[in-house]
């Protein structure tokens, strides 16, 4: 049995599918939309990416399920009934 070659649209579909894909963005998102209300100007560039990257992380470890949800749904609106 030979192996399909990847493809940009296989990767494309795979990154889209990914709830991990997902949880990133929610954790991304966090970190924005949160981390400018927390940071004043005595703490630093240091401190301020240790906000960024703490509210980034606790996005992702909160976003399972929101993740999930729009990943099965992403996979029900585009495969239908093709679905593995």
């Amino acid at each position: 049995m030979r192996k399909k070659p990847l493809t940009p649209g296989y990767v494309f579909f795979y990154i889209l599918f990914w709830p991990d894909t997902w949880r990133i963005l929610v954790g991304i998102a966090a970190a924005c939309l949160l981390a400018p209300r927390l940071v004043y100007p005595d703490l630093g560039t240091l401190g301020t990416g240790m906000i960024y990257v703490m509210l980034a992380s606790i996005g992702y470890a909160f976003g399972s399920l929101p993740a999930r949800w729009i990943s099965d749904r992403i996979k029900k609106l585009i495969l239908k009934d093709k679905r593995p």
